[in-house]
């Protein structure tokens, strides 16, 4: 049984290339950095967890023994907490490339549409420069460069169509000049399958796309039509400095960690247009893909395709809201602590136990309010925001019952925070 190593195994492209080269009858191993998100994809899977950027040459060796084909479906959007593209997509072809230089297999790259070294973002260089990596230095490769990639997951570029295309009663005219062109992921797993059995010849660099290109407007309107959303009332342009404001704002989120399809990179992307050309791939020998039209006709909308979409769009302002409580929170007893003990001491609360009470839980108010921001830390903050919200109710009663039947309802609002901070630590997922 041929062997294929997938690096990437548990992301959009690298999980349907994994289940595609599976069903042809290869013996397939995953690699990836985390168990948590490789269990979510595949648990069943064959799995090396490992970070790729910091596998040497001598350790690929070893990974490699036996290995016919190695499909490299990583790769990172832009530089962020988690990501340096130059490792990921350039130092990291390099290195496997020096540790296959005498083994007998072929290496077949996922790379981008569109990619050369004087492209307009780094992720487009820093994969055209792997590219080059690959073309240059290995023996028997095969680069497939997709366009827009549409799945039944939701994750990136599909995760945004799906949100901007959900918008109530808007749909805004973004980038109207950017023409895009797309492809089913499972055009693209099919295509490594061919690759990997050696229909496909070596030295192939091709586009993976439909033919039709169309506006990205076009593009949302049909996702909207998809997802079987009333057609909008409102269709405003959005202005190109909003967009701009937009794409620097996820920028900074990047550097928390949160990988924003609204990064500058992505938009940048749009901008420039997603275009590739079908004709290099069909002379290989290629099966063409399928249009846009045909790829929403196999992909189902479901009542969960569509309340994933709002979800999507509701959920960062969830967390936004929640940071600003609960800072706001800390920060307001902090700067009127006396107001603040006074609510316990009027109660007979002995001294020594108002101050600490106070300034630890306004202490804790602010550092929960600020680790929810975040990325690797929103579920456990979002769980203390719940413990601590319990634990004010609950002091309260034993403290300070009466404050449930003031006409404000200071302890009544908790509850809605409480409700809030625990569908937060629900819906919080991973790819």
């Amino acid at each position: 049984m041929p062997r294929a190593l997938v690096l990437g195994g548990y992301g959009l492209i690298g999980s349907a290339c994994m289940r595609a080269l599976a069903d042809a009858g290869f013996s397939v191993t995953g690699v990836g950095r985390s168990q948590r998100a490789a269990m979510m994809a595949d648990p069943e899977a064959d799995w090396i967890l490992r970070d790729i950027t910091a596998i040497k040459a001598e350790d690929w060796r070893g990974q490699l023994a036996g290995v016919d084909v190695v499909v490299n479906a990583s790769g990172a959007l832009q530089d962020g907490a988690r990501d340096d593209l130059e490792a990921i997509h350039v130092q990291t072809m390099a290195r496997l490339v020096e540790a296959s230089a005498e083994l007998p297999l072929r290496i077949v790259q996922i790379s981008a549409a569109g990619v050369s070294e004087d492209a307009s973002t780094v992720f487009f260089r820093t994969k055209a420069r792997g590219d080059a990596v690959l073309r240059n230095s290995a023996a028997d490769w095969v680069i497939l460069r997709p366009t827009l990639v549409l799945s039944s997951q939701a994750y990136g570029g599909t995760a945004l169509l799906r949100a901007g295309a959900a918008l109530p009663l808007v749909l805004p005219q973004i980038l109207p000049q950017a023409l895009v062109q797309t492809v089913h992921v499972d055009d693209v797993a099919a295509a490594v399958v061919a690759a990997a059995r050696g229909d496909i010849p070596a030295g192939t660099l091709a586009d993976l796309t439909e033919a039709e290109a169309r506006s990205f407007p076009d593009l949302l309107a049909q996702v909207r039509r998809w997802q079987g959303w009333a057609p909008p009332r409102f269709r405003p342009r959005m202005p190109g400095f909003l967009l701009s404001w937009l794409g620097k704002g996820a920028d900074l989120l990047g550097h928390l960690g949160w990988r924003s399809p609204l990064r500058t990179t992505a938009l940048q992307a749009l901008s420039d247009g997603i275009q590739g050309d079908p004709s290099t791939w069909a002379q290989a020998g290629g099966t063409p893909c399928r249009s846009l039209e045909q790829s929403l006709a196999q992909l189902p909308s479901t009542r969960q395709e569509r309340l994933y979409a709002r979800a999507f769009l509701l959920l960062p302002m969830a967390i936004g809201v929640l940071s600003l409580f609960w800072c706001l929170s800390g920060m307001i007893t902090l700067l009127e602590p006396g107001r603040a003990m006074a609510v316990l001491t009027d109660r007979a609360l002995p001294g020594w136990v108002v101050l600490p009470v106070v300034a630890g839980g306004a202490l804790a108010d602010i550092a929960l309010g600020l680790a929810i921001l975040w990325r690797p830390w929103v579920i456990p903050a979002a769980l203390g925001m719940v413990g601590l919200s319990l634990v004010y109710l609950l002091g309260s009663l034993v403290a300070a019952p009466d404050l449930w039947a003031d006409p404000l309802g200071p302890m009544v609002k908790v509850l809605p925070g409480l409700a809030l901070a625990g569908l937060v630590a629900g819906v919080m997922e991973e790819r």
